[in-house]
């Protein structure tokens, strides 16, 4: 573990799309909640520092007592929103000559089959310099560097104003000496930053491999400017960001390619923690927050993506397996004549819903409102101008009585505006029920031996719902379930995983010749994790192959080491893989043989758990009593619900 020290606080905080979640550690122990608006430009710059100053009682504007605070650990979208908005920094894409367009062309997939005028998505880099170098496939030099002609391009680029630069060559993730003498000049011409593919993804697919580096040379920047902003307020305190594949890292480490899940990340981590401190072992995780609706499967290990594709770029970087539906509190409910719908699109958390007294639009939250699902005075208060006013539960009724007199105007359908309410969020329940079927039925798993573990700001208003649409009978709620994400900053782990290109058949052989790239990473991730302060007991070290079918692209990470912490033997392997393999896809390939794309090590430095940060609640004397009367319409009648705390 880290060395925290006594008699200081620690946060652990989740910066959403809508709402920034923080979960506060008191020198005492005790945990502390907060939950603000991502975005109150009138009110302050940044939601995580706002909300430590409102915890720590400083008020705007002075300087935060940073000896007080041990740690920060956090989970921001800055990445996932610069990506998606096409606001990272300007790049230029250094290639082999003749490959220019090909992380364009990518591998011409089509998602929509029958739409015929195909709109790709702009791309994140905005010039391209074709380098006349080629290495072939087993390292013997095809056409020599042409270094004075990159040059001239190169300085012709910066020279534009573009600050960050992507190296991405032919077989450089084996053979990567032209990658690092074009690095080396890169960075003396002025480049800010440099991504070189050798070190960002080393792993052969040029497209993917690409697209990941010109990706951490787009938001990489961003991110680091995030840092600096974040420790010009708080400075010399250690702050840590969690990473899209679930492990936490020091804010220098902080690459653009790990950031793109870093706030869902910490909402699994969470919920599997807590799950199993509650006797669950096999959890769908339900993540529905203000902007969208994050779900996981989890049964005994954390289930990993190692291809993904994001706003139209294809990443070749660790992430958890989340499946993401644009459906969450603040998605728009719309009506455009004829039908009902729910998103994509969302009214985030500026303007926000209609209820958040900024003009918005109506919204899911605005639906449990209106259906008593939601109470303004429970609700926290921080809408309006001073920040301090509850929702505003009259413009919503408001809205939804014109959107009644709309449809019966349009349509002749008479619906109240509860009915009418409710007809949304059955839209919102089906589309956030068919995500879990796809993270769960659509690979072989019973989603009725699972139990559904509900989390996020939104997640608790539909659960039942979700459930019965499944068909699942327990649903787990924890107490801190609103800033889940939040508190999983705080038990996360510190991780650091390496990959290395194989490409070899699976054999005993080259099972041997592994084991030195095997401690090749391991010393290399070990060290990161040491130099993170984790002491050297509380690390330990995973070991992986990521085993495909020859001819195929698509790879099972399949442990080396086996249960009793021996190497794992040829057939055992092949035995492991076959199980997956049968489990995910329901057939084999005998005949084929199995290739070694990959090997993998992953160091985790065990950090704070959840026994060691569980919130304490005082015993409670008696039966549980209402603590206010409350009516919800569901199932088409208002009906008595009590409401206890």
């Amino acid at each position: 573990m880290t060395d925290s020290q006594p008699g200081r606080w620690q946060f652990w905080i989740d910066r959403g799309g809508t709402f920034t979640d923080i979960v506060a550690r008191l020198p005492n122990g005790s945990l502390l909640t907060h939950k603000l608006l991502s975005e109150n430009p009138e009110r302050y710059r940044d939601a995580a520092v706002a909300g430590i100053r409102e915890l720590l009682g400083v008020a705007p504007g002075a300087p935060i007592p940073a000896a007080k605070i041990d740690a920060v650990k956090m989970g921001t979208t800055v990445a996932t929103n610069a990506l998606l908005e096409r606001k990272g920094e300007r790049t230029v894409l250094a290639i082999t000559r003749g490959f220019g367009d090909a992380l364009r062309i990518a591998y011409q997939n089509r998602p929509k089959l029958f739409v015929r005028k195909i709109v790709l998505p702009r791309p994140v880099y905005e010039r391209v310099i074709e380098i006349d170098e080629r290495i072939g496939a087993h390292g013997e030099i095809v056409r020599e560097l042409d270094l004075a002609g990159a040059e001239v391009e190169l300085r012709a680029a910066h020279a534009e104003g573009i600050r960050a630069c992507a190296i991405v060559l032919m077989h450089g993730y084996r053979y990567p000496e032209h990658e690092r003498v074009l690095a080396a000049l890169a960075r003396a011409i002025g480049f800010a930053q440099v991504s070189v593919s050798h070190d960002v993804s080393p792993l052969m697919k040029l497209v993917s491999r690409g697209d990941t580096t010109v990706v951490d040379a787009y938001l990489s920047p961003i991110l680091r400017r995030y840092v600096v902003d974040v420790e010009s307020e708080l400075p010399g305190v250690r702050l840590q960001f969690m990473q899209s594949s679930g492990g936490l890292t020091d804010a220098h480490r902080f690459q653009g390619k790990d950031a793109i899940l870093s706030g869902p990340a910490g909402g699994v981590v969470g919920a599997v923690q807590v799950a199993q401190l509650a006797g669950f072992d096999k959890i769908i995780g339900f993540d529905m927050g203000g902007t969208s609706t994050d779900v996981t499967h989890y049964a005994g290990e954390y289930e990993r993506a190692f291809v993904t594709e994001v706003a139209g770029v294809r990443l070749r970087a660790p992430m958890m397996q989340i499946h993401t539906v644009a459906a969450g509190g603040g998605s728009i409910c719309s009506f455009d004549g004829s039908r009902f719908r729910v998103g994509p699109e969302s009214a985030g958390a500026n303007p926000g819903p209609a209820s958040y007294r900024r003009g918005g639009p109506l919204t899911v939250t605005d639906c449990n409102v209106l259906v008593g699902k939601i109470d303004p005075a429970l609700f926290p208060q921080v809408f309006g101008a001073t920040g301090e006013l509850p929702l505003d539960g009259e413009v919503v009724r408001a809205k939804f009585a014109a959107l009644a007199a709309e449809l019966a105007a349009k349509t002749g359908h008479l619906r109240t505006p509860e009915e009418i309410a409710e007809g949304y969020l059955k839209i919102a329940v089906e589309n956030m029920a068919h995500a879990i079927k796809h993270i769960s039925v659509e690979r072989g798993y019973d989603v009725t031996e699972y139990t559904l573990c509900c989390f996020g700001g939104a997640g608790g208003q539909h659960a039942c719902a979700v459930a019965d649409a499944l068909g699942m009978t327990r649903v787990f709620i924890h107490p801190l379930a609103g800033v889940l994400s939040a508190y999983g900053m705080g038990l996360a782990d510190v991780r650091a995983l390496r990959q290395k290109a194989v490409e070899a058949k699976l054999a005993e052989a080259t099972l041997v010749g592994c084991e030195p790239v095997f401690d090749e990473l391991a010393r290399a991730t070990r060290s990161e994790v040491a130099a993170q302060g984790i002491v050297a007991e509380r690390i330990a070290l995973k070991r992986t192959l990521h085993l495909k079918y020859d001819g195929t692209d698509t790879t099972l990470e399949i442990p080396r080491d086996a249960a009793g912490g021996a190497s794992a033997a040829e057939p055992e392997l092949i035995a492991e893989f076959e199980r997956r393999y049968r489990a995910q896809y329901g057939f084999l390939m005998p005949d084929k043989a199995l290739i070694i794309e990959a090997v993998a090590v992953e160091a985790i430095g065990a950090n704070a758990r959840v026994e060691e940060a569980a919130p304490a609640f005082p015993p409670r004397s008696g039966a549980l009593t209402p603590a206010r009367a409350g009516r919800v319409y569901t199932g088409g009648t208002w009906r008595n619900a009590p409401v206890y705390a």
